[in-house]
Formats: structure tokens, C-alpha cells, sequence
């Protein structure tokens, strides 16, 4: 059941772009919802990144999880948050001006919970995700609280206990654990130096993915951290787009 949430809208700091007219016809535009990573004041929406991503010529939306930016609500770490994703991938879906075949989610540390969540739960008919990118993306949430010893606090304040008080909602929470309702084409991009988010979340779902069938690749930037450096990121945006442009 949907829930009525306020949500707070970022500002934009760059100008309004115009429509524009293909042959007398409304052009319609592939969309990237982008998941963000982080918790709560931890992470955000990387406006940097946005801009990025639009001179692709995608129409790119990144949902603002409840309970940050000055919304309503509580962030969950990919709990009830998730709703806020369905939310923005049944709006794009609407939008004339958007190509509703062409609709991909990414999503970067924590947002992969948050977009794998929203690829499982539209994975049928024509409201299929097109495509799915997981970037430096948690996979198993069981093993980041075993893995980032300073995140166990918040990890136990926000879902409710360690794994072993609470373990069904980390297993609710971890991408692996619902990868076998995955029916789009998977990219997964990871830093073999990742600190945040250990280099074995990719590969662990590489593997599982690969294992049964899954039209699954995966790109490993040999040295890279969680974020990659700035020659490196330039590289890996243009292998996603590369990647999401292929038939």
C-alpha cells in the first residue's frame, strides 16, 4: 500500500532546460534514476554527478530518500524508503516526454539496496526496469555490519538490533537475498581498494548472478576506492552510458 509523504525537492543550481522538438514530435528520453548512497546526513545526492549524467542526453532522476533534505519521515536504510523509488519510477514512467521502455536504475553504495529493491518489484510486462547498474554497491548487509565496525551503532539504532537481534531485517535489506528475482541486465562497477563497501559485495553477486543464467557483466577499476578518482570516474561513467546504450 502506497503511503502519502512529504518530500523535499532539491534546488537546482543549474538553468532549466528547454523542450525540445524532433520533426514536429516530442522527443522521448531514456531515464537513469539514480539511488543515492549513504544514511540520512551521511552521503546525498551528488549534483555534480547529475550533471554528469545529463550530457548523456538521459533524463536523470534521483529521489531524495524520506526523512533527509527536510522530508518527512525517517530513513530506513532501504526500508520503508524503498516506496520512495517505486514512487519515482512509476512518475517517470508517466511523463510523456520519457521513454517508458527505457527506464534504468543505478545505485551507488546503500542505493543499491534501494534499486534492486525497485528491479525486483517491476521485473514483468511493460513496466519492466530496462537496465540496472550497481556501483560500488552494498549487496549484503549482514557483512557490511561485520565489515564497517563504525557503522554498527546507526546499523543497530536504524534497523533495529545487531543481525543476530534483528536478523530478518538485514536479510530484507540485502540485495542477494532477492537477486533471483532479477530479470533485467545487470551491470556491477567496483574498486578492488573499495573501504566503504569491500570489493567482494561486487564480485559475490557477480557470481551468483552468473551462476544461474543472469545477463549479468561486471567492470573492476583495479585500485579504486569507494569513489573513484577523477580520470577513472570520467572512464567508468562513459563504460556505464556505453553499457545502458547497447541493445
Amino acid at each position: 500500500m502506497s503511503e502519502r509523504m512529504q518530500l523535499q525537492p532539491l534546488a537546482s543550481r543549474y538553468p532549466a532546460v528547454t523542450k525540445q522538438i524532433m520533426d514536429d514530435r516530442l522527443r522521448r528520453w531514456p531515464v537513469l534514476i539514480y539511488c543515492r548512497g549513504g544514511l540520512g546526513n551521511y552521503g546525498g545526492v551528488n549534483t555534480a554527478w547529475l550533471e554528469q549524467f545529463v550530457q548523456k542526453g538521459y533524463i536523470v532522476f534521483a529521489p531524495s530518500y524520506r526523512g533527509n533534505e527536510g522530508g518527512e519521515g525517517r530513513d530506513e536504510y532501504g526500508g520503508r524508503d524503498r516506496e520512495d523509488v517505486h514512487a519515482a519510477y512509476r512518475l517517470v514512467q508517466g511523463w510523456p516526454f520519457a521513454d517508458s521502455k527505457r527506464v534504468s536504475l543505478m545505485g551507488f553504495s546503500r542505493g543499491a539496496i534501494n534499486a534492486v529493491h525497485t528491479a525486483t518489484t517491476y521485473n514483468t510486462g511493460p513496466d519492466q526496469v530496462h537496465k540496472l547498474v550497481l556501483w560500488s554497491g552494498v549487496t549484503d548487509v549482514e557483512r557490511t555490519y561485520q565489515e564497517r565496525t563504525d557503522l554498527r551503532r546507526t546499523l543497530k539504532r536504524v534497523l533495529g538490533g545487531s543481525p543476530r537481534a534483528a536478523p530478518e531485517a538485514y536479510l530484507a535489506r540485502s540485495p542477494l537475498s532477492s537477486a533471483h528475482k532479477l530479470r533485467c541486465p545487470v551491470l556491477i562497477m567496483h574498486g578492488t581498494s573499495d573501504t566503504q563497501v569491500n570489493y567482494s559485495h561486487g564480485t559475490r553477486m557477480y557470481h551468483w548472478l552468473k551462476g544461474r543464467g543472469a545477463d549479468v557483466t561486471f567492470h573492476a577499476y583495479g585500485g579504486q576506492d569507494h569513489r573513484f578518482q577523477e580520470s577513472m570516474h570520467k572512464a567508468a561513467v562513459d563504460n556505464m552510458f556505453d553499457w545502458l546504450a547497447a541493445p
